[in-house]
């Protein structure tokens, strides 16, 4: 589902004679300004940028005309993110600017859209030498102070996918765990050693000394890597990079695809991917933040939480803990509700949250949600029976069977759990059973 979304700028970005400005949208104000001052690796950030724009305007799964969405950009006490999501909502990119890499400062807190248009991208690519690059993230002062002028409109289809994206990514990142890490030298062999072009097969990848191996099974400690050719954008930025750090959640033997992170790290910036576990998946259907969207228990946390919530750069779980008088459990579970409203990211780099304010309606990700919508429907219909040993969920003439496992999963008897069995979240008979609020059977 899409709505058309009004992107208004006050002039578009431009790079001239050494200074970029990337003009920006709605947010905590209009045409927020967050930063003015030097990036201290002017090509390697023209590469971040042009990285960021390329993903959100590719379609890796079943390529067609290219998107033309705008990154997401957010201003956070001592560095700049910006973020997308690829038309197939299947790869995030996130390209964080650290202390290292700029001398200025941020002028403002807030998220909005940033502008990154064709001929910005083309002057990107030519950057080049050791002259400096000076960045202004907003329009100047005297553009924001004056009513008149040129005002640049951009009319967009914004689908919902992009909010249910940044909903899934940040509990999918969550669960990840460092796996490898080798030098940029290395990191370039390994690449180059990939299926190239638009190649759709899993793989896994596991550390090999001071490279990494690849492997057609999963294995303990394995990282998997599905679709490789999405790996391309790195490319860019290789040549600045130390390190490349390779991310994912625990593997075993039989493991099902699993979501990954590959993040290029140049001590001034770290350009980050995070691929979905199959080419043709994309992370606004993987349904993870769905049970944290049923579940009524952490509302108020949540409201507590989002409360205390300040714009450093990571969020720190037990200093929220400590002033909202809850516990560090109790503070995660409502980060995790917050993330499905846009209100926090994370970054497996530092292992924590990070803040921030997208521009979207908050409920956005509730509503256009099929299967929540879907489990509203039955528990407002009276379709969920509990009799004590499962729940019994009637959708018109079929009648499901819903069973809570041992690690708080759900099985349905439904042909949508059938087909995913689990992979992609609970379906909309668990959702309602969820809803209810009483506990079914707990089974093997």
């Amino acid at each position: 589902m899409s709505a058309l979304q009004t992107y208004r700028y006050l002039q578009p970005s431009t790079l001239h004679r050494g200074d970029l400005a990337l003009q920006t949208s709605g947010g905590p104000a209009t045409n927020p300004r967050f930063f003015s001052g030097f990036l201290t690796t002017p090509q390697a950030a023209a590469a971040g940028l042009l990285a960021v724009a390329e993903v959100a305007r590719t379609r890796y799964h079943q390529p067609v005309s290219p998107a033309s969405l705008d990154p997401v950009v957010t201003g956070s006490r001592d560095r700049m993110r910006f973020e997308s999501f690829s038309g197939c909502c299947g790869v995030y990119a996130r390209l964080d600017v650290v202390p290292a890499g700029f001398d200025g400062d941020i002028v403002e807190h807030g998220t909005t859209n940033v502008d990154v248009n064709a001929p910005l991208r083309e002057a990107l690519a030519r950057v080049g030498g050791i002259d400096p690059l000076h960045l202004s993230v907003g329009p100047d002062d005297l553009t924001v102070s004056t009513l008149d002028g040129p005002v640049v409109e951009k009319k967009v289809p914004l689908p919902g996918r992009w909010l249910r994206g940044f909903a899934e990514v940040h509990l999918i990142a969550a669960a990840m765990e460092p796996r490898a890490e080798i030098p940029a030298a290395e990191a370039a062999a390994f690449l180059r050693r990939l299926p190239a072009g638009n190649d759709r097969s899993v793989l896994w990848v596991v550390p090999a000394g001071r490279s990494l191996r690849l492997t057609s099974r999963p294995v303990p400690g394995a990282v998997c890597l599905a679709g490789a050719g999405r790996l391309a954008t790195l490319r860019g930025l290789l040549r600045y990079a130390k390190t490349l750090r390779v991310y994912g959640p625990p593997a075993a033997a039989g493991s099902p695809p699993l979501p990954s992170v590959w993040e290029l790290d140049t001590g001034a910036l770290r350009l980050s991917l995070t691929l979905s576990p199959e080419p043709y998946r994309g992370f606004s259907g993987e349904g993870g933040a769905l049970t944290a969207l049923a579940t009524d228990d952490v509302t108020d946390d949540a409201a507590l939480v989002a409360a205390l919530l300040s714009w450093d750069p990571t969020i720190d779980v037990h200093a929220l803990a400590a002033s909202a008088g809850i516990s560090a459990d109790r503070v995660r579970a409502a980060l995790a509700q917050l993330g499905t409203a846009g209100r926090v990211g994370f970054d497996v780099a530092e292992a924590g949250y990070f803040h921030r304010v997208l521009p979207y309606d908050a409920g956005r990700a509730e509503r256009d949600n099929p299967r929540l919508v879907g489990a509203r429907a039955l528990v407002e219909a009276g379709a969920v029976t509990l009799d004590g040993e499962a729940a019994t969920v009637r959708h018109g003439d079929e009648v499901y069977r819903v069973r809570r496992r041992t690690d708080g999963s759900y099985t349905c008897s439904c042909p949508w759990w059938a087909r995913h069995r689990g992979q992609r979240g609970p379906c909309k008979h668990a959702l309602a059973t969820t809803m209810v609020g009483a506990p079914v059977e707990v089974g093997a």
